[in-house]
């Protein structure tokens, strides 16, 4: 049974004509909104819009001001983000490895301040594992059927490629963690779950109220709709559907790009360091060229420097925000699919009531009009969910992407200190030289 509220101002079930429920879509769908806006490029390839998931008006695309206005990175739109005061902070840290006969495995430092009235106290501070987040995350989605639960990352690795114990892995799991704990903090929703509450401060979780979980919400799934297929995903779902499968794709093909990019910079920094220490043995053997040549050898290893500044922010900053949001498109979609569901139950219930008023003029049952109440609670719950997932959206990415410029910036300006001070001393070293010849 789902656990909604029914939002403010719908009217009660009560007061739902027969008109409307004998039409079950335009008793269940919103105002519509256009469909996606398709562009074709040069090669003649479709590309949908990535704008919100509903279309926007775009100029040519050789205006780059235009260029810079689709993108929506502009500081303006950040206006419309809630301003309601936090009570509710909370911050994951310290990671901690543990050694046991059983198992070797990391924790972290889960700390938390509040003012509000649910705790009984005004800070906590307990060890959580990974499987504890992961417990968090299913009692939310469990709970919560109609809202959209940030995504964790991802719990395997392949053995052989990553370290689960490295310093790095780590590292970025834990930033993963905190990041996860924050945005159920900043939900209006989800910060109120009981099962969020017990994981910020019971010392010891208990879990065992979540083994049969899975296969409790795999019969749920089984039995949706008794078979029933929707009509029709209304046209505003429709978008927020082709939305997802055209981010889904653009982030997939930027992370194989930045994937490559950063496998070449790493080949790239390796011949580069073995490049400087040529010069370093050279100079050592030439006592008239050693300044230029020591001087070429610290403009190289500056470059190097630079260079793994750069690839450790592409690395640990660019690349976890896009694995990130690959999972989130897969949540939003389990929430449109669970939506779909809803109102597949609505429509079927809606179908079999009709056929039977129409045979023996018996009224519509209760468990139609709640069955649409839960339809207008899951869409309410979806639009507020996906406009906040639009806000943290373009904040994450334009933090990034800011970050991915200045880092760029950064490195070339190095790069080009060090070769412009090699100049320095090779202009010395020329007029050296000629005052040698004169004398």
């Amino acid at each position: 049974m789902m656990s909604v509220g029914a939002p403010k101002g719908l009217p009660s079930s009560g007061q739902k004509p027969i008109t409307e429920m004998i039409h079950p879509l335009s008793a269940v769908e919103e105002p519509l909104s256009p469909a996606p806006e398709v562009t074709v490029s040069a090669g003649g390839d479709k590309d949908t819009g990535l704008t919100n998931g509903t279309p926007v008006e775009t100029s040519s695309p050789a205006s780059v001001s235009s260029l810079f206005n689709r993108l929506q990175l502009d500081d303006d739109l950040d206006g419309d983000a809630s301003t309601e005061t936090k009570d509710l902070f909370v911050t994951v840290d310290d990671p901690k490895k543990h050694v046991s006969t059983m198992e070797t495995y990391i924790t972290y430092r889960v700390s938390t301040k509040t003012t509000r009235v649910e705790f009984d106290l005004p800070e906590y501070c307990v060890r959580r594992r990974y499987q504890d987040f992961d417990w968090l995350r299913l009692k939310l989605e469990d709970s919560q059927p109609t809202h959209l639960i940030p995504p964790l990352p991802e719990k395997f690795v392949m053995k052989g490629v990553v370290d689960r114990f490295s310093e790095e892995f780590v590292e970025t799991r834990m930033k993963a963690l905190d990041k996860f704990v924050k945005r159920v903090a900043d939900h209006p929703v989800l910060s109120f779950n009981p099962h969020f509450n017990s994981f910020l401060t019971a010392k010891d979780l208990n879990k065992r109220q979540g083994l049969a979980l899975l296969t409790k919400v795999g019969e749920s799934v089984k039995y949706v709709a008794g078979g029933y297929k929707l009509r029709a995903r209304p046209a505003e779902y429709a978008s927020m559907g082709d939305y997802l499968d055209t981010f889904s794709g653009k982030l997939g093909t930027m992370d194989r790009i930045a994937q490559r990019i950063v496998k070449e910079q790493s080949e790239y920094l390796t011949e580069l360091r073995e490049y400087g220490t040529v010069y370093s043995s050279w100079a050592s053997a030439e006592e008239e060229l050693q300044r230029p040549l020591e001087g070429v050898a610290g403009s190289v290893s500056t470059c190097c420097r630079a260079l793994e500044d750069l690839s450790e922010n592409i690395s640990q900053d660019f690349l976890p925000v896009l694995r990130e949001y690959v999972l989130y498109i897969e949540s939003m979609k389990n929430v449109l699919r669970k939506r779909d569901q809803c109102q597949a139950e609505y429509e079927g219930r809606l179908e079999a009531a009709v056929l039977r008023r129409q045979e023996d003029r018996t009224p519509i049952p209760a468990e139609v009009e709640k069955c649409q109440d839960k339809v207008e609670c899951f869409n309410a719950d979806l639009k507020a969910d996906w406009e906040r997932w639009q806000r943290n959206k373009r904040q994450d990415f334009k933090q990034i992407l800011t970050g991915m410029a200045d880092k760029n910036i950064s490195y070339y300006e190095k790069c080009q200190s060090a070769w412009e001070s090699l100049i320095t001393v090779l202009q010395d070293k020329q007029t050296e030289d000629k005052t040698s010849e004169t004398n």
